[in-house]
């Protein structure tokens, strides 16, 4: 088994005042060589965006967009003529593809929306866009590890062009399982949205990210109420 652990207070920190993002791997002016990746997991931001504000109009393309609300709602408009608003308890995934353009605004005007921002490198390129969103909270079932985005279209959740698969664990305190991959060389990367755990024997707090590969199960225990996002994607792009 090999593991990658990365506290929270060691992430990369920009605060631009609109936008207060941490990086778990190296983005924008982030840079570090031994955090570019973990896998085809390319980008994973913790962002929180004050009442209003937003990203303005921007392109992307070749990479699998994911964006998961924690708190406040996230306005969405794209290239493809898609126009709506993300809230809490939902995921939203976008294919670049061959190209889009987007921005994401706060809808809000009295209080922050705070949000992950999760790039996957695709296993196709200059595929045609496609966006898609659902709701979390109605597929999500308490003290398990519920599958929210998979390869497979017509699986639960959002799917992606990548071999990977996302899960989200509301976990109450005392809760004991066991994450069995889906595909052979494949890693699992964990990332704490809320609480304590033990996941492999390593203790994990609040914003805590760490990384599992070459193995078939990984052990995780919650210590208190715990929200734990799990990630499992190919270790070779």
């Amino acid at each position: 088994m090999k593991t990658v652990l990365h506290k929270s207070e060691t992430r990369g920190h920009a605060n631009h005042g609109w936008l207060d993002s941490h990086h778990t791997f190296s983005f924008a002016n982030y840079y570090n060589p031994e955090r570019m990746h973990f896998g085809a997991l390319r980008v994973l931001n913790d962002d929180r965006v004050s009442a209003g504000e937003g990203f303005g109009t921007h392109p992307h393309d070749n990479m699998e967009i994911v964006s998961i609300p924690l708190f406040g709602d996230l306005e969405h408009k794209d290239s493809m003529g898609n126009h709506g608003v993300i809230t809490t308890g939902e995921i939203q995934v976008m294919s670049a593809g061959t190209g889009i353009f987007h921005s994401e605004f706060n809808k809000n005007k009295d209080k922050e929306t705070q949000f992950l921002q999760i790039w996957v490198i695709p296993n196709k390129t200059n595929v045609t866009p496609r966006y898609d969103q659902i709701s979390i909270s109605e597929i999500a079932k308490p003290d398990e590890l519920s599958q929210i985005l998979s390869p497979n279209p017509n699986d639960q959740g959002v799917w992606i062009h990548q071999q990977a698969w996302f899960h989200i664990g509301e976990l109450s305190t005392g809760w004991k399982g066991k994450y069995h991959l889906k595909a052979e060389k494949n890693g699992v990367y964990f990332f704490v949205i809320e609480g304590d755990v033990t996941i492999a024997g390593q203790d994990l707090k609040r914003r805590d990210g760490f990384g599992v590969s070459e193995v078939d199960e990984i052990e995780i225990a919650a210590y208190s109420d715990a929200r734990l996002l799990v990630m499992e994607v190919p270790m070779t792009v």
